[in-house]
């Protein structure tokens, strides 16, 4: 199969760093490839280039004909006074976009709870990210250019995107992906490109393929550093035992990757952890009684925690998921005291030295330097393994060596001061970790660096996070906010959630003075009425779906039962049944289609 795009011996440098150094690569239709390497090392000048955004210093890219390139940049150059309507489907009406499944879908999932008349000035920062998101999904590009495309996007968002994907891919639609996410990086992606030194080595799989070709490359090259093969070999062994291993999706070799970890201990000793948690906290951590905690007020006020008891102790590792605004971020400000419940009491353990990562990082001083701004805190720390630390160790574990030493804090990237300021609350010793996201803007070495000091921190640990994997990896139970005050238990972890959550049925798209809720001298139907018959269309194609399913497995199974005339009619009996199902379901599509015409 032709390649889309090909890059030949393309160098690039800025100062007298070289980010790309005689590199040539390729892909074709259908390759979904995962871009990563450390933040800086040139994933996104890689991206660029390949776009014909950016020319290299040197070599050449050729696009196959006349390819369609579609690019999702971190940041959006849209109209401020153009409308979200405008954006993603031209300005045409509900009645007229929404008549296609596909459309409505992508609008459903991504931006259910946003006005389709707001103007884009008037949205957050995560509805515009959505936004640009969606006018991408449904302009058929040939090619995808996504960058940090689950930035914003909730767990289930991230789940419902990475199966979009997964079906765009299907129909020979390329994608270049630039993620964090590892978890969504597996589910999506057929080949993994690693930017770093100027290079860029292929491999061959998802993300956990990546893993073991790393690992395995690690264990052969005698001259790499210790600590970076076992924390390569320890995340093979997570990825082999955990969550991901019960998945179809690793595609690494299953015999290669049981040698590599034979003898590497699980990540961390739960029993000894919880021993040392209960010696620096004492019994007694957070206790909230008949908790309730409110936003808004009069008929906008809505309820994200209501009479919520829930006991957290020590050695406690949670991760928290739910959907945008379910109360999350609220749920961490009760615990830290930085917001008071409107009704009951928190509780808080008299030994507690809580760390609070938010998600901003505002408090850092701009003037500060790096190694000042950590040696102001503690110039040496004892880890938890009973090792003491310098700071200047665990400043190069962060990747913060040579010149970033003494640069100042406000010339630090997002990335970095994501790390510096994470740096900071291990310094402080606390013994509870309240985590709010965590793995924003962090690359995925740095997050196996950060997963690695969490598996033998001792203390309570409380995480918010999109991030699926980092939730698995660091997390012993999880829970959902569910958006109606209750907080629940997860045994079976995020994929419950999701498998939930999926249940649900989906609220309508909002949108302001469209043509299919408006009524005229009360004639055709009213807005209600227009917003569930879109609710039926969906759950009609749904089930129209599933009968098409059995009607194939009917045929296989009358192909197979050739000269078996009793099971031919009892399979021929079960397909009249189906068919006449179907013909029902296809005359009631009709009907209701009618109502947002």
């Amino acid at each position: 199969m032709a390649n889309l795009i090909n890059a030949e011996r393309i160098s690039k440098s800025y100062g007298t760093r070289t980010l790309l150094d005689n590199v040539s690569i390729g892909l074709g239709q259908g390759d979904v490839i995962g871009v990563v390497g450390r933040n800086g090392d040139g994933k996104t000048t890689l991206l660029r280039i390949l776009t014909g955004v950016l020319e290299p210093d040197s070599g050449r890219v050729t696009h196959t004909g006349a390819v369609s390139v579609g690019y999702l940049h971190q940041a959006d150059d849209f109209s401020a006074d153009a409308t979200v309507r405008d954006i993603i489907v031209g300005g045409r009406p509900d009645h007229v976009w929404a008549a296609d499944p596909l459309t409505r879908g992508v609008v459903e999932h991504l931006l259910a709870e946003v006005d389709l008349d707001a103007t884009v000035s008037s949205l957050s920062g995560g509805e515009r990210r959505r936004t640009a998101l969606v006018a991408l999904m449904l302009s058929n590009h040939d090619l995808l250019v996504l960058d940090e495309p689950t930035n914003h996007l909730d767990v289930e968002a991230v789940s419902w995107l990475a199966a979009h994907l997964n079906q765009l891919q299907a129909r020979n639609v390329a994608m270049l992906v630039v993620s964090h996410d590892r978890w969504f990086l597996d589910a999506v992606c057929t080949r993994i490109w690693e930017v770093h030194d100027g290079v860029v080595d292929a491999y061959d799989g998802g993300y956990a393929a990546y893993v073991l070709a790393r690992a395995e490359r690690a264990r052969q090259a005698a001259g790499m550093e210790v600590r970076r093969k076992n924390l390569l070999r320890k995340e093979l062994a997570w990825l082999r035992r955990g969550p991901p291993a019960r998945t179809s999706k690793p595609k690494f070799r299953i015999d290669a990757a049981n040698t590599l970890i034979a003898n590497e201990p699980p990540p961390r000793d739960r029993f000894q952890l919880q021993q040392f948690a209960v010696s620096r906290l004492g019994k007694d951590v957070f206790d909230l009684h008949h908790v309730d905690a409110a936003v808004g007020s009069g008929d906008d006020r809505r309820m994200l925690l209501s009479n919520l008891d829930w006991s957290i102790g020590p050695g406690d590792r949670i991760g928290l998921v739910g959907v945008n605004g379910a109360g999350k971020t609220t749920l961490l400000r009760l615990l830290t005291g930085d917001r008071q419940p409107d009704a009951g009491t928190v509780k808080r353990g008299r030994t507690l030295q809580i760390g609070h990562l938010s998600q901003a990082v505002t408090e850092l001083d701009g003037s500060e330097r790096v190694l000042d701004a950590v040696n102001a805190i503690r110039r040496a720390t004892t880890l938890a393994s009973g090792r003491e630390s310098t700071t200047s160790s665990l400043l190069e574990d962060f990747g913060f060596t040579g010149d970033k030493l003494t640069t100042r804090l406000g010339e630090l990237s997002g990335g970095e001061r994501r790390r510096l300021q994470f740096l900071r609350l291990l310094l402080a010793e606390p013994n509870v970790l309240l985590l709010d996201e965590p793995t924003n803007d962090l690359d995925i070495d740095t997050l196996t660096v950060l997963e690695d000091y969490l598996d033998s921190w001792p203390g309570t640990l409380i995480v918010v996070s999109h991030d699926r994997y980092f939730l698995e990896r660091v997390c012993d139970v999880t829970y959902a906010l569910m958006g109606d005050g209750r907080c629940v238990l997860l045994p079976g972890g995020v994929e419950q959630y999701l498998e939930h959550r999926r249940n649900q049925p989906r609220g309508p798209v909002r949108s302001g003075g469209s043509e299919a809720g408006s009524v005229v001298d009360g004639q055709g139907p009213s807005a209600a009425e227009v917003r569930q018959a879109r609710k039926d269309l969906s759950r009609i194609e749904q089930q129209i779906k599933k009968l098409d399913g059995r009607t194939a497995r009917l045929h296989s199974e009358m192909a197979a039962a050739a000269a078996d005339y009793a099971r031919l009619t009892e399979l021929q009996a079960e397909l009249d049944q189906v068919t006449a199902a179907k013909e029902e379901l296809e005359l009631s599509w009709l009907e209701t289609a009618e109502l947002v015409e």
